[in-house]
């Protein structure tokens, strides 16, 4: 189970640092004139962070349990 969890909170730090990158390029290069699109970025950069820390939290509880 904590070799899961393991997998997980990596991929949903993958994806939290591959959206954050995405959004600064797209501020760098000025082509949202409305901002929508950082915004979307940025909610979705929150939901990855916010399951990285619900899964770390996760492994965290299992491996003070002893569980395997």
């Amino acid at each position: 189970m904590q070799t899961i969890l393991i997998i997980l909170i990596v991929l949903a730090a993958g994806a939290t640092l591959f959206v954050l990158v995405k959004g600064v390029i797209g501020m760098a290069q000025g082509k949202d004139v409305t901002g929508q699109k950082s915004q979307e970025l940025m909610r979705k950069r929150v939901m990855f962070q916010a399951l990285a820390i619900i899964l770390v939290v996760l492994l965290l509880m299992f491996a003070g349990t002893g569980g395997s």
